[in-house]
């Protein structure tokens, strides 16, 4: 038995054990683990649906949702106070979340990502990176960036924030003049502008994580935290071939919005003052007295009048792009579809506790989405940017359109894991050959 084998035979004894223990803990406590189950099933569907309320109407309903938000979850506690199962409640919990962390270790084992493929590509001669001074609050300046990227050879194109300025223009016109590469420092949306210019012309494209929140790069397992390591690449670095989106006559590294959240993103107000911008908005998008009505064609599947719905350049591994998601691979050759649409607050609850498999949700995989309107233009968000484009508008991936240089050695976090099969893990547990080979 290999060593990985071994760990994952360990790790599915522990989780089977947890998961055990965690019935064992319900089923001995006074009331009956189902009464402590119920209690606190019903609770997440009331908290949700406070929640629905109060995103979704205004005034005294709002009011109610707000309250009932909270005050479900604190009866919930308040009656497994009273009867004495709090604790039992508490140790069920930590047992099931000890059993979950352990099986996903065991897909890690059984089951592998494989990351992307790297190949080996000579250091650019001349290389050209443009940055934004004022992305990410500053990152440009608080890291140092334009000195130590020319101590390492690169020519820097700083860009001049006071005037607008045609980034795709500056790229070529720097690929024209010799650069044998192409990075940014700024945001998703700079990044997608300037590697649509290397995808054109044939040169590799490189990822510094100057932005904000850094989607592309966090994908690129480049370390978000400090921007300066992915100038690494320059001198020793390795090349990525990634995918590309394209929506209408724009590239996007990573997601398309359509729907609510585009919408609140058009209004001028929404940089200054997000959240009551939202909640101000929110009523009338989610009920459907504003905004257009949506359909669209992923694949085979027909997706009528969603709420909101995000095209990403490759899948992310669960429904939260605009989260904490993770996209495993960018090299995929696939868009991945996210699909929302919530009626009441009956389906609220359900998406609460369903999660994923609500029917409220849609995952889907495409080469091509096309997105319809009962109106001549909609709003949309490329990579965050708010813009408004004609319909249909079409949404297309382009495999290995894109070539990234990265540093040999990248610090971020692995690709999740696989969703957890528990009969996989029980046979593993049980130590019953399981049809998986683990690795070596």
């Amino acid at each position: 038995m290999s060593s990985r084998q071994a760990r994952a035979t360990l790790l599915a004894r522990i989780a089977v054990l947890a998961a055990v223990a965690a019935l064992v803990v319900l089923v001995a406590t006074p009331a009956g683990g189902l009464v402590v189950l119920a209690t606190g099933v019903v609770g997440l569907a009331l908290a949700a649906v406070g929640v629905w309320w109060a995103v979704a109407h205004r005034r005294a309903l709002r009011m109610l949702g707000l309250v009932l938000a909270v005050a479900a979850p604190l009866c919930v506690f308040a009656l497994y106070t009273a009867h004495g199962l709090w604790l039992d409640a508490f140790g069920g919990l930590v047992l099931w979340g000890a059993a979950l962390l352990c099986a996903r270790g065991v897909m890690r084992e059984v089951r592998p990502a494989h990351g992307m493929r790297t190949r080996e590509s000579p250091p650019p001669a001349h290389p050209v990176l443009i940055m934004n001074p004022k992305s990410g609050g500053g990152k440009v300046g608080r890291f140092d960036l334009v000195r130590k990227a020319e101590a390492l050879g690169a020519r820097v194109v700083l860009l001049d924030t006071a005037q607008h300025q045609d980034v795709a223009a500056l790229a070529r016109r720097a690929v024209a003049d010799g650069a044998d590469l192409l990075g940014v420092a700024g945001g998703d949306g700079t990044q997608a502008l300037v590697a649509d210019v290397a995808a054109e012309r044939g040169v590799p494209f490189m990822v510094v994580s100057a932005g904000t929140r850094n989607h592309f790069a966090m994908d690129l397992l480049l370390d978000r935290d400090d921007p300066s390591t992915c100038l690494d690449a320059l001198t020793d670095g390795v090349e990525l071939t990634v995918d590309l989106g394209r929506v209408a006559d724009r590239p996007f590294v990573n997601t398309v919005s359509f729907g609510v959240y585009a919408q609140i993103v058009q209004s001028p107000e929404y940089r200054d003052a997000k959240a009551s911008t939202a909640l101000g908005a929110l009523p009338d998008l989610l009920l459907g007295s504003t905004g257009p009505r949506l359909a669209a064609v992923a694949g085979a599947t027909r997706l009528d009048n969603p709420q909101a719905l995000l095209v990403s350049n490759n899948p992310y591994a669960g429904a939260d792009p605009l989260g904490a998601g993770r996209r495993p691979r960018l090299d995929g050759g696939a868009l991945g579809v996210l699909g929302l649409r919530v009626d009441g607050a009956a389906q609220a609850a359900d998406l609460a506790l369903r999660g994923a498999r609500s029917p409220a949700v849609s995952l889907l995989t495409a080469g091509r989405v096309t997105v319809t309107a009962d109106a001549a233009t909609v709003p949309v968000g490329v990579d965050g940017e708010a813009v408004v484009l004609p319909t249909p508008v079409v949404c297309e991936i382009r495999p290995g359109a894109l070539r990234v240089r990265v540093p040999r050695h990248r610090p971020g976090a692995p690709p999740p894991a696989a969703p957890a099969d528990w009969r996989l893990i029980l046979r593993l547990a049980l130590g019953r050959r399981t049809g998986v080979q683990a690795g070596v």
